[in-house]
Protein backbone atom coordinates (compact mmCIF):
# COMPACT_ATOMS: atom_id res chain seq x y z
CA UNK A 1 0.00 0.00 0.00
CA UNK A 2 1.49 3.29 -1.03
CA UNK A 3 1.35 6.25 1.28
CA UNK A 4 2.34 9.88 1.18
CA UNK A 5 3.58 11.70 4.20
CA UNK A 6 3.62 15.44 4.54
CA UNK A 7 4.61 17.78 7.31
CA UNK A 8 1.27 17.61 9.10
CA UNK A 9 -0.68 14.79 7.53
CA UNK A 10 -0.45 11.20 6.49
CA UNK A 11 -2.67 10.07 3.64
CA UNK A 12 -3.21 6.50 2.58
CA UNK A 13 -5.51 5.28 -0.18
CA UNK A 14 -8.89 4.50 1.29
CA UNK A 15 -8.32 6.65 4.36
CA UNK A 16 -10.31 9.52 2.88
CA UNK A 17 -13.23 7.45 1.64
CA UNK A 18 -14.18 4.74 4.13
CA UNK A 19 -15.94 1.56 3.15
CA UNK A 20 -19.66 2.05 2.83
CA UNK A 21 -22.23 -0.05 4.70
CA UNK A 22 -23.61 -2.99 2.78
CA UNK A 23 -27.13 -1.56 2.35
CA UNK A 24 -25.74 1.25 0.15
CA UNK A 25 -24.07 -1.23 -2.14
CA UNK A 26 -27.22 -3.33 -2.24
CA UNK A 27 -29.19 -0.33 -3.49
CA UNK A 28 -26.60 0.37 -6.17
CA UNK A 29 -25.63 -3.07 -7.40
CA UNK A 30 -28.38 -4.34 -9.65
CA UNK A 31 -30.24 -1.04 -9.50
CA UNK A 32 -30.49 1.68 -12.09
CA UNK A 33 -26.83 2.48 -11.50
CA UNK A 34 -25.77 -1.17 -11.25
CA UNK A 35 -22.90 -0.65 -13.69
CA UNK A 36 -20.98 1.07 -10.89
CA UNK A 37 -19.89 -2.25 -9.44
CA UNK A 38 -16.53 -2.99 -11.02
CA UNK A 39 -14.27 -5.98 -11.03
CA UNK A 40 -12.22 -6.21 -7.87
CA UNK A 41 -14.78 -4.29 -5.85
CA UNK A 42 -16.06 -6.08 -2.79
CA UNK A 43 -19.83 -6.56 -2.85
CA UNK A 44 -20.14 -4.52 0.36
CA UNK A 45 -18.09 -1.61 -0.95
CA UNK A 46 -19.90 1.46 -2.18
CA UNK A 47 -18.51 3.31 -5.17
CA UNK A 48 -15.83 5.89 -4.57
CA UNK A 49 -16.55 9.55 -5.13
CA UNK A 50 -14.11 9.46 -8.05
CA UNK A 51 -15.89 6.56 -9.78
CA UNK A 52 -19.27 8.23 -9.24
CA UNK A 53 -17.98 11.48 -10.74
CA UNK A 54 -16.64 9.63 -13.77
CA UNK A 55 -19.96 7.79 -14.10
CA UNK A 56 -21.90 11.08 -13.90
CA UNK A 57 -19.72 12.58 -16.66
CA UNK A 58 -20.46 9.62 -18.90
CA UNK A 59 -24.17 9.92 -18.16
CA UNK A 60 -24.09 13.61 -19.15
CA UNK A 61 -22.61 12.64 -22.52
CA UNK A 62 -25.35 10.07 -23.22
CA UNK A 63 -28.68 11.27 -21.77
CA UNK A 64 -31.92 9.45 -22.34
CA UNK A 65 -34.41 11.10 -24.68
CA UNK A 66 -36.56 12.30 -21.79
CA UNK A 67 -33.54 13.68 -19.88
CA UNK A 68 -32.37 15.56 -22.98
CA UNK A 69 -35.83 17.09 -23.51
CA UNK A 70 -36.09 18.17 -19.88
CA UNK A 71 -32.51 19.51 -19.83
CA UNK A 72 -33.26 21.70 -22.86
CA UNK A 73 -35.99 23.38 -20.76
CA UNK A 74 -33.94 23.63 -17.54
CA UNK A 75 -30.47 24.67 -18.72
CA UNK A 76 -29.22 28.24 -18.60
CA UNK A 77 -31.38 29.22 -15.62
CA UNK A 78 -34.54 29.13 -17.74
CA UNK A 79 -36.39 27.93 -14.65
CA UNK A 80 -34.80 30.61 -12.44
CA UNK A 81 -32.42 28.77 -10.13
CA UNK A 82 -29.36 26.92 -11.41
CA UNK A 83 -30.03 23.30 -12.27
CA UNK A 84 -27.28 20.69 -12.34
CA UNK A 85 -27.62 17.46 -14.29
CA UNK A 86 -26.27 14.08 -13.29
CA UNK A 87 -25.24 15.47 -9.91
CA UNK A 88 -23.37 13.28 -7.42
CA UNK A 89 -24.87 12.92 -3.95
CA UNK A 90 -22.62 10.15 -2.68
CA UNK A 91 -23.33 7.24 -3.05
CA UNK A 92 -25.89 8.15 -5.72
CA UNK A 93 -26.16 10.19 -8.91
CA UNK A 94 -29.40 12.14 -9.36
CA UNK A 95 -30.68 13.15 -12.81
CA UNK A 96 -31.15 16.84 -11.95
CA UNK A 97 -30.43 18.83 -8.81
CA UNK A 98 -31.45 22.33 -7.72
CA UNK A 99 -29.07 23.12 -4.90
CA UNK A 100 -30.76 26.33 -3.72
CA UNK A 101 -34.01 24.44 -3.10
CA UNK A 102 -32.49 21.09 -2.05
CA UNK A 103 -34.55 19.41 -4.77
CA UNK A 104 -33.46 16.34 -6.72
CA UNK A 105 -35.42 15.53 -9.86
CA UNK A 106 -35.49 11.97 -11.13
CA UNK A 107 -36.88 11.05 -14.55
CA UNK A 108 -38.30 7.56 -14.19
CA UNK A 109 -38.45 5.41 -17.29
CA UNK A 110 -39.75 1.88 -17.70
CA UNK A 111 -36.88 0.34 -15.77
CA UNK A 112 -38.12 2.01 -12.58
CA UNK A 113 -41.43 0.13 -12.68
CA UNK A 114 -39.85 -2.95 -11.13
CA UNK A 115 -37.83 -1.13 -8.51
CA UNK A 116 -40.29 1.14 -6.71
CA UNK A 117 -39.18 -0.15 -3.29
CA UNK A 118 -35.51 0.45 -4.10
CA UNK A 119 -36.36 3.98 -5.29
CA UNK A 120 -38.24 4.70 -2.04
CA UNK A 121 -35.25 3.52 0.00
CA UNK A 122 -32.92 5.67 -2.10
CA UNK A 123 -35.19 8.72 -1.66
CA UNK A 124 -35.35 8.15 2.09
CA UNK A 125 -31.55 7.91 2.25
CA UNK A 126 -31.13 11.18 0.33
CA UNK A 127 -33.66 12.89 2.59
CA UNK A 128 -31.95 11.62 5.74
CA UNK A 129 -28.33 12.31 4.80
CA UNK A 130 -28.61 15.38 2.54
CA UNK A 131 -32.06 16.75 3.53
CA UNK A 132 -33.01 16.61 -0.14
CA UNK A 133 -36.55 16.30 -1.46
CA UNK A 134 -36.83 13.96 -4.43
CA UNK A 135 -39.32 14.71 -7.18
CA UNK A 136 -40.00 11.80 -9.51
CA UNK A 137 -41.39 12.53 -12.96
CA UNK A 138 -42.40 9.84 -15.42
CA UNK A 139 -40.30 9.83 -18.61
CA UNK A 140 -43.47 9.31 -20.63
CA UNK A 141 -44.88 12.61 -19.31
CA UNK A 142 -41.67 14.46 -20.20
CA UNK A 143 -41.70 13.07 -23.74
CA UNK A 144 -45.41 13.70 -24.22
CA UNK A 145 -45.67 17.17 -22.60
CA UNK A 146 -42.41 18.67 -21.36
CA UNK A 147 -44.13 21.91 -20.32
CA UNK A 148 -46.38 19.95 -17.93
CA UNK A 149 -43.25 18.44 -16.40
CA UNK A 150 -41.78 21.94 -15.99
CA UNK A 151 -45.02 23.06 -14.29
CA UNK A 152 -44.67 20.17 -11.80
CA UNK A 153 -41.08 21.21 -11.06
CA UNK A 154 -42.10 24.87 -10.60
CA UNK A 155 -44.80 23.79 -8.15
CA UNK A 156 -42.22 21.79 -6.16
CA UNK A 157 -39.95 24.80 -5.80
Amino acid sequence: MSEREGPSFRCTPGAIEPRQPSHWAAMLVGGCHGSLAVEGMHRNDGPSLFSLTQFAREMRKAPTRSEALLWAQLRGRKLGPRVRRQHVLHPFVVDFFICGHQLAIEVDGRMHLGQRERDRARDAHLALIYRVRVLRIEAELVERDVLAAIAIIRAAL
